[in-house]
């Protein structure tokens, strides 16, 4: 009896666990419904014609799990493309700040330093001319080269600036000796042996330095910075153009649009699981933080340093003011220096047709205009003060660009953070337990991994091959190495591409300004020793034409003269000879005397 009464007990048994069991999995073997994927794929703006109605097996699935899904296999591919694609607009839309902050500082700038150049130019050429009248306008030519080429060297150009502040005082001094000394006529080869005595004659007194050590130190600092800008802008720009690797986009791929395939579009991807895939595919980027924050903090001195004591403003206004005070002191020790430019150069001709009273004339006028026009150039009045360029002024630029600067330090790092930050990327931090963890909703598990590619060897979402370092990063890497380089030399007063040449001289005041080497032994006590690194006046430089020396029909210009008389040298023989003399002529007088 009991063999035949079992099956008669099992059958309701089986049947309700049947019953059970089709009221528990019913809806999922039936197939849930797909319309949420649908819905959210097409206003992606694909066709559905791929997408099922309703949940299948997920066994073609490569990267998402393969449980039912709502995504074939060409939603799948379609998907992870639109997963890097959302990846690239995610670091050009974080980066963005640092392009338009960086160009539009650059703008700013460049317009203001080149508005100031002018501006100085045309303070110098009105108060010039109101003051030397044409004797300045028929010899402005000096005076236009030098800002021609100070705009060269700010413009990038190949110039030095110690070589045209010393080029500019030698052509001038040769047309002031001439002015001073209208009673003679110089030749040529006369004046260039004034000229090349310059330095040891200082027939301008101290201001040549003066205005080569403000000058110079202002434009280094004001290119370095303008150069700067640049550098930096196009460096980002650079960066931000990158292409996801393939562990990379399948990685955002899980991450981003596999809760779409799984038919829960709403849910966010895990805070920590997003930062491991940020971390982990931005592992170069992150490595150029350390030269970027070194270069950022380079920009903010300098513009410190344009702000303080290398302020172009104040150099650019000091130009006319120095210039003139120059011309000043020649004309106030022309005496002085005439007799030691004759002793050493040769006594030059009497002009012809200048008479003693005509000489003399000429001089009360120079002591008249001398009176008159020392004031115009000591103490600006406000209207002719050069005014601020580019409708701003210094301290403002600078105070605007270092509060946008210093956010910037910590950017490469601190990008996958502020991707996951964004709430259409990734869950809320707090929200841990209703996230997408990867494979469903639930709590994310694994660490989060540190900053740059060393660090990703242990990344548990993206593979990163840590022994091979990304080529183009290092490139740029070494770009921000050379920029902030030629910041520091700029916060020294120095310019890079002339620290060869001039870094022996930057001891004594910074940037190339330091231990100059004037010899007092001139004339007729030894030999001269021109200035190391000056080149000669008769030969430039293969990447500098050379000057014509403009010789048109003013006193200063010394049209029509000969060029008969040379420089002679001071020999010991002569040197002897005069010694001798002096000696025989006091030994008489004190015999007289004694007599």
């Amino acid at each position: 009896m009991v063999p035949r009464l079992y099956p008669n007990w099992c059958a309701p048994v089986s049947l309700c666990i049947l019953v059970l069991s089709v009221s528990m999995w019913g809806p999922t073997l039936a197939g849930r419904s797909c319309s949420d994927t649908r819905q959210v794929y097409a206003e992606k703006g694909y066709s559905l014609n791929t997408a099922p109605m309703t949940q299948i097996s997920g066994e073609h699935l490569r990267l998402c799990p393969q449980d039912y899904t709502c995504c074939s296999s060409l939603m799948e591919e379609t998907l992870a493309r639109q997963s890097e694609s959302d990846f690239l607009f995610a670091i050009e839309d974080n980066s963005q700040f640092l392009v338009t902050t960086l160009t539009q500082r650059h703008h700013k700038f460049d317009e203001f330093f080149r508005e100031l150049i002018d501006l100085a130019e045309n303070s110098m050429n009105q108060m010039f001319t109101k003051t030397y009248g044409r004797l300045y306008t028929q010899n402005a030519l000096v005076f236009q080269d030098l800002f021609t080429e100070l705009r060269q060297y700010y413009t990038g150009g190949s110039v030095s600036l110690a070589e045209v502040l010393s080029e500019f005082w030698s052509r001038l001094v040769e047309r002031v000796f001439s002015l001073v000394n209208p009673q003679y006529q110089f030749s040529e080869e006369y004046l260039e042996c004034v000229s090349k005595h310059a330095e040891q004659l200082q027939p301008f007194g101290d201001l040549p330095r003066k205005l080569r050590i403000q000058v110079s130190r202002a434009f280094i600092a004001a290119r370095a910075l303008v150069q700067g800008l640049a550098t930096g802008r196009d460096i980002v720009s650079k960066a931000i153009k990158l292409s996801a690797g393939t562990e990379c986009v399948q990685a955002l791929m899980r991450q981003w649009y596999c809760p779409l395939c799984r038919g829960i579009p709403t849910i966010k991807p895990c805070y920590s699981l997003c930062l491991n895939v940020m971390k982990g595919c931005l592992a170069n980027q992150a490595d150029l933080d350390s030269e970027w924050n070194n270069f950022i903090d380079s920009l903010i001195m300098v513009a410190e340093k344009l702000e303080g004591p290398f302020n172009i403003e104040l150099a650019a206004d000091s130009i006319a003011v120095k210039v003139s005070e120059g011309i000043m002191h020649m004309q106030e020790n022309s005496v002085t220096t005439s007799t030691k430019v004759f002793q050493g150069c040769g006594s030059p001709k009497p002009a012809p047709g200048r008479s003693k009273r005509s000489t003399r004339d000429h001089r009360d006028r120079d002591r008249d205009r001398d009176k008159t026009s020392r004031r115009p150039f000591r103490n600006y009045s406000p209207e002719e003060k050069p005014t601020t360029a580019a409708g701003t002024n210094l301290d403002r630029l600078v105070s605007e660009l270092k509060e946008r600067l210093r956010p910037m330090r910590g950017f490469w790092v601190s990008l996958p953070k502020n991707i996951c930050n964004d709430a259409k990327m990734a869950a809320d931090v707090t929200n841990e337990d209703r996230c997408w963890n990867g494979q469903t909703r639930g709590r994310y598990l694994p660490d989060v991994t540190g900053d740059g590619l060393v660090n990703q060897i242990n990344n548990p979402e993206v593979e990163v091959d840590v022994a091979r370092p990304d080529i183009r990063t290092r490139q740029l890497i070494m770009e921000l190495r050379v920029a902030t380089n030629r910041l520091k030399h700029a916060q020294a007063g120095q310019d890079a591409d002339f620290i060869d040449s001039e870094g022996e001289e930057s001891s004594g005041s910074g940037g190339g300004m330091g231990n100059e080497r004037f010899s007092d032994d001139w004339p007729g006590h030894g030999s001269y020793y021109p200035p190391h690194n000056k080149p000669s006046r008769n030969s430039p430089g293969p990447n500098k034409p050379p000057r014509t020396r403009d010789r048109t029909g003013t006193k200063w210009n010394r049209s029509g003269r000969t060029k008969s008389v040379a420089c002679p040298q001071v020999t010991l023989a002569s040197l002897f000879l005069t010694v001798t003399l002096t000696l025989c002529l006091a030994f008489l007088g004190t015999v007289a005397t004694i007599a």
